[in-house]
């Protein structure tokens, strides 16, 4: 028992060497299927006691033993796993905890569980199921990288580039009714949907390469029921040859770790698949690749925006603007980094 909560032994997570990342988003006729870590599985669970089951107290002796494992937001992540098993929102749980009301028997009992696979750093979106980003929530799980609230910025410039579009007017919502917009390498979907919930008039295409990742943003689109968008399985080298030259806007959150970069965080580095988060030597290797398909997608004028790590931009930058692309501009993320770098098709 540590902190008055009783937690579940597990067994430690077998880890995958990851080798050379040869799998690429763009990479023609490869394998796509991303090696997966082994997550750790309890061996035998026990009950999850507290000695005060009032909300309050449940969740002090949550945030000390997430602390203690070094888990980030301690306090945000024990309550969104305390009102997970309780069958609770947030909002309605620190209601409970203001109020001093006991948590339901059942729940307590689930919650060591919990704790324990958030403490051997399990992401939190995979034990809940589930990740809030902007307006909707997305199923995710093993197999599919977990959608960063950085990625909304990316996902704000496309939606501030359609705005734009429908004010000057011109041929965007020509008889085909409304803007393309394209989403290479959607994981989720978290891009590729938010764009379709907030741009209802927007058609909307989402590229994945992996069959897991596929499988997720597929059932997310079908969960959000947004027929405006179209999930395709397909290398984005090459996927939808036939809208080139047809979109109005095309996104992407490409890998762009450097392959000898490991990741520091557990949660990244032992759980997100490798094809989603390793670019090549530089961490460019897909960069280079949506250069030249957003190029062969795009109308003449019209925006591509990439994310990417904070010290690639002037890179990036420079990599498009060799390639032909004009306007070549690095925009930062919430927290002051460079995030997001746009150009638009020459012509």
């Amino acid at each position: 028992m540590v902190g008055g909560l009783r937690l579940s032994v597990w067994a430690r997570p077998r880890r995958v060497t990851r080798g050379v990342a040869t799998a690429r988003l763009g990479s023609r006729g490869e394998d796509f299927q991303a090696r997966m870590t082994e997550y750790p599985r309890p061996v035998r669970p026990f009950p999850s006691l507290v000695a005060d089951p009032s909300a309050g107290a449940v969740r002090r002796a949550t945030v000390a033993l997430l602390a203690s494992a070094g888990v980030p937001s301690a306090d945000v992540d024990a309550e969104l796993l305390i009102a997970f098993v309780s069958g609770l929102d947030r909002a309605q749980l620190q209601t409970a905890i203001v109020l001093g009301r006991p948590l339901d028997p059942a729940a307590l009992d689930a919650l060591g569980e919990v704790v324990s696979r958030r403490m051997a750093r399990e992401p939190l979106q995979h034990i809940t199921g589930v990740a809030a980003f902007r307006r909707i929530e997305l199923a995710v799980g093993p197999g599919v990288f977990v959608p960063r609230p950085e990625t909304e910025v990316l996902v704000q410039l496309g939606l501030d580039e359609l705005e734009r579009l429908e004010h000057a007017g011109g041929s965007v919502a020509a008889a085909a009714g409304g803007p393309v917009v394209v989403d290479l390498g959607t994981g989720s979907g978290a891009i590729a949907l938010s764009v379709a919930t907030e741009s209802p008039a927007s058609r909307v295409w989402a590229v994945e390469a992996s069959v897991e990742a596929f499988l997720w943003a597929e059932g997310n689109r079908r969960r959000l029921g947004l027929d405006n968008a179209t999930v395709v399985r397909g290398d984005l080298g090459d996927a939808l040859d036939e809208l080139d030259g047809t979109v109005d806007l095309v996104l992407s959150n490409p890998p762009y770790v450097p392959d000898d970069a490991i990741p520091r965080d557990p949660e990244v580095r032992l759980h997100d698949p490798e094809l989603a988060l390793y670019g090549g030597p530089d961490g460019l290797d897909v960069v280079r690749v949506l250069a030249v398909r957003g190029a062969e997608l795009l109308k003449p004028g019209r925006l591509l925006a990439i994310e990417h790590g904070e010290r690639q931009g002037e890179q990036i930058r420079e990599l498009l603007t060799a390639a032909g692309w004009s306007e070549a501009t690095t925009i930062p993320d919430l927290s002051g980094r460079d995030r997001v770098t746009h150009a638009r098709r020459h012509g």
